[in-house]
């Protein structure tokens, strides 16, 4: 995912996301950090995460 610093980080819906319930987590990349949201509340809080506790957050989902 490309990062780039900026006060409007462009957000992407998980693949995953169920449009149909609203069950929707979106990712953005903002400056050298990850972002998670919940699509549900765009103005609510936002988890950053370091990349390399991105990717083991996606490796542990991936293993279930």
């Amino acid at each position: 995912m490309k990062r780039v610093a900026s006060p409007h980080p462009q957000w992407r819906k998980s693949t995953h996301s169920n449009s149909m319930s609203g069950d929707c987590v979106e990712v953005a990349g903002v400056g050298d950090m990850i972002a998670l949201r919940d699509s549900k509340a765009p103005n609510g809080p936002i988890l950053p995460l370091h990349p390399t506790a991105w990717h083991n957050l996606l490796a542990r989902l991936k293993d279930g």
